[in-house]
């Protein structure tokens, strides 16, 4: 496993014993400006890595939650150009890494060569692109490589295990692992059956292992912990909290939220 941002955060966290912490918001809900606080505050609170989501009008993988703040970003005329404007601006605050997430779609009306220099010119860690074919991701990842950049997979509860040492293998910084079946969105429980795929993971690559999809409160960070993962990934519970704050109470609420994950992260 190669030398990266991802890869010595993750290394950091398990040399103190804790899991990583990984929130994610959508970039321009309720704004850019309200957006770039919120990142700061989730880095002084303890975030480990910070998944960025960049708006698009049919996120496939994201349940009603983060649906609705891509639509609020959308019409606070977020844009990818927006996003990486404000991301190089915080080039000089923000020391934890910073993984975007989007779609193929947006990927190839900008181009992925475009699409990676900006990234890597803002300061990005890494790349998620969940309709992503695994069959399409060795182009990208060569290029995102290039330019100093993660291109991270994701592995479902049905996929084959065949494909799943595949993805494995071919993802950059590390794996992430979908909890459930399904879109993202807050769960009461999360399923047993993950215990299981983060050991078949771990197994057939040396990468960290995150959870994602579903990891609503600080026990599941526990328990996801306790299963031997490497990092809890937290999108639809901040984004809730976030989309339902006053906006001059947003910020606030997402570092309250962070601290007590973090309490539960080891």
């Amino acid at each position: 496993m190669k030398d990266s941002p991802l890869s010595r955060s993750f290394a950091q966290s398990k040399q103190e014993g804790r899991i990583a912490l990984m929130p994610f918001i959508m970039a321009g809900d309720p704004d850019l400006n309200t957006s770039a606080d919120i990142l700061l505050k989730l880095q002084e609170k303890g975030a480990d890595i910070i998944e960025l989501g960049i708006p698009y009008s049919d996120p496939l993988a994201d349940g009603p939650v983060i649906q609705l703040a891509a639509s609020r970003a959308l019409s606070s005329r977020t844009s990818p150009k927006a996003v990486f404007e404000m991301l190089s601006n915080l080039k000089e605050q923000l020391t934890v890494p910073i993984i975007l997430f989007t779609y193929t779609n947006p990927l190839l009306n900008i181009g992925m060569k475009n699409f990676c220099d900006q990234a890597a010119n803002a300061g990005a860690a890494g790349l998620i692109v969940p309709d992503l074919p695994l069959e399409e991701a060795d182009n990208l990842s060569q290029i995102a490589s290039d330019r100093g950049l993660d291109l991270v997979l994701l592995v479902a509860p049905t996929t084959p295990v065949e494909r799943m040492k595949r993805i494995s293998e071919k993802s950059r910084g590390f794996t992430y692992l979908v909890s459930v079946t399904g879109v993202t969105g807050e769960r009461i429980d999360l399923e047993n059956r993950v215990e299981l795929l983060v050991s078949k993971l771990k197994q057939f690559s040396p990468n960290p292992v995150a959870v994602g999809f579903g990891i609503s409160d600080p026990k599941h960070v526990t328990q996801v912990r306790e299963w031997g993962a490497d990092g809890a990934i937290v999108g639809s519970a901040l984004v809730k909290r976030i989309g339902t704050a006053a906006i001059e109470n947003a910020v606030e609420e997402s570092g309250q939220f962070l601290s007590e994950l973090k309490k539960a992260a080891g």
